[in-house]
């Protein structure tokens, strides 16, 4: 504990210093200062728990000094001593809670007394102080070791359900307030920040933005809000324990709210599953029951689905594929929008039916990819090369995820097909964009099955309209490209005819020189001695 002695008469600040026994009152460090700038400045660069000062001073008050100190909020019990006993002085004294106002002549022992008072007070404060630090700290590890309880036992019952003795025991490891009789809803929101919203690019800020919304909504004395949860990305658990007995009402008006809000302040969609409500003791069965759901029923976006009502073992129902002879008319009849609007009406019938669980939602898609697959195939378009990258596999990722993200994949899969079955149906344009591929290329390794997937179609049928649309083959066009480079290079540099064969796509130098002398009817060295063409070095000869 530290002092502060000011003062702008030195004999009173060395009578101070000197006089009284400071060592006896616990205190490590005396500092003095003869005016308030001085002052200050020990203020803002030494730690200071008790003030002695005068009040009036030349260079600014006493006063003045405690005012300042209490515009800091520094903590220091202040003890002014003063040569008058003048009201207005006592009066701003006490109204900026100083700890004692006392008179000159100083009377040392008196003195020592109200210094000893001061420092109680201190100690009191700095008590209280660590008391509320470590009830805080205290609270924020509940707060954790609780979020801990409910994060372990939802990812505990997401392949069976977590027995009543188990929920005892965690409760007695860690030494939770709760019963096994607590009334407890779980709730489990989906988000969809796929389209523009910050949860794609700042998921960070997202989830910031999300729990503030959710922890401003559920606010009521009916419950309180256990956990907020993360369960796995843009899965999030909302636990709820009862005061009174639960309001499927209120939960009704709850996640509308959530609906409206999220799309409102967050930018995405979502949707809310809420389960039953429940004993603690059977709350491993609940939180099972409502993963299931979340994970085999296929869900609208911004909806609420409640596990009693909406949940039926879907994946157990038998799959009835949509009209495949339709579909596969309307690509062929280049109907894009036929199609999507048949496979909309597909899924949504099937929905209003509860006939479309997630099992038989991937059977759908599994039909959907084959038949768009088996269409590209007969156009000569690798499908499997040409539906690769990360656009495709998000949109893959999310489409079990509600039936608008399964739609979006599809307009995807089939204006996809329709873009490139329009870009390989003309063959100059396919020819032009291989040409270009070859003469930026020539270097590489160029392979008919390679130059293929560059436009994702089959080699075979590459090569023929390359030849069709050129009247040159792919090989003998790769040819034409590489010893037109190496004649210039030959030309215009002094490399040697190794390297220059390594730079235009050949490591075997003496196939190299085959082909060069085939297509120039020199050897590349002959060439690079005289490069002019055949009828001018005759003329040049002469």
């Amino acid at each position: 504990m530290n002092a502060l002695l000011v003062d702008d008469d030195y004999f009173v600040v060395t009578a101070l210093e000197k006089k009284i026994d400071w060592k006896s009152l616990n205190i490590e460090s005396v500092y003095t200062a003869n005016n308030v700038a001085q002052a200050r400045e020990i203020l803002e660069n030494h730690p200071v728990h008790i003030l002695i000062s005068d009040i009036e001073m030349p260079q600014g008050s006493g006063l003045e000094l405690l005012a300042w100190i209490r515009e800091k909020k520094y903590n220091i019990q202040t003890i002014f001593l003063t040569n008058y006993a003048d009201f207005n002085y006592a009066q701003k004294a006490i109204e900026l809670q100083s700890f004692e106002y006392f008179l000159k002549p100083i009377e040392f022992d008196k003195l020592m007394l109200i210094i000893q008072k001061a420092i109680d007070r201190v100690k009191e404060q700095q008590s209280k102080e660590k008391a509320i630090q470590e009830g805080y700290y205290w609270k924020k590890n509940q707060a954790n070791i609780v979020e801990y309880f409910w994060r372990k036992l939802v990812g505990s019952s997401t392949s069976v359900p977590v027995k009543p003795a188990a929920v005892a025991q965690a409760l007695t490891d860690q030494n939770l307030s709760y019963q096994m009789t607590d009334i407890i809803t779980p709730m489990l929101i989906n988000v969809f920040p796929y389209n523009g919203s910050m949860g794609r690019e700042e998921k960070g800020l997202f989830d910031f933005a999300l729990l503030n919304v959710l922890n401003e909504l559920l606010r009521d004395p009916s419950f309180s809000t256990e956990t907020i949860l993360e369960y796995k990305e843009y899965n999030w658990m909302v636990v709820l324990k009862w005061n009174q007995p639960p309001a499927p009402s209120m939960l009704k008006v709850l996640s509308s709210l959530w609906i409206e809000r999220a799309n409102q302040y967050l930018k995405c969609d979502t949707c809310c599953n809420i389960g039953l409500s429940g004993q603690l003791e059977h709350i491993g069965s609940v939180i099972h029951q409502l993963l299931l759901m979340n994970e085999n029923m296929t869900k609208t976006r911004n909806h609420t689905y409640f596990t009693e009502r909406d949940y039926s073992e879907q994946s157990k129902l038998d799959y009835c594929p949509p009209d495949l002879s339709y579909l596969e008319e309307m690509l062929n009849q280049n109907n894009p929008a036929a199609f999507l609007a048949e496979t909309s009406r597909y899924l949504r019938d099937r929905l209003n039916n509860k006939t479309l669980g997630t099992s038989n939602l991937s059977l759908f898609r599994l039909d959907i990819v084959q038949l768009v697959y088996a269409f590209l195939k007969l156009k000569g378009i690798e499908a499997h090369k040409l539906y690769t990258g990360k656009t495709n596999d998000q949109l893959l990722a999310h489409s079990l995820y509600s039936i608008e993200d399964m739609e979006e994949y599809l307009r995807y899969l089939v204006n996809t097909a329709m873009e490139y079955r329009d870009f390989a149906a003309e063959t100059k344009s396919v020819a032009e964009e291989i040409k270009q591929y070859i003469h930026a290329h020539y270097g590489d390794d160029l392979t008919r099955n390679g130059l293929a997937e560059v436009v994702y179609l089959n080699p075979d049928y590459l090569a023929r309209l390359f030849k069709k649309e050129t009247g040159v083959s792919l090989g003998s066009y790769v040819i034409q490209v590489r010893i037109q480079e190496a004649k210039q290079l030959l030309e215009a540099t002094n490399l040697s005819v190794y390297v220059i064969a390594n730079k235009v796509g050949y490591a075997n130098y003496s196939y190299f020189s085959k082909l060069f002398k085939q297509e120039v009817g020199l050897t590349p060295n002959e060439y690079k001695k005289n490069p002019l063409p055949g009828a001018l070095r005759a003329a040049a000869s002469k």
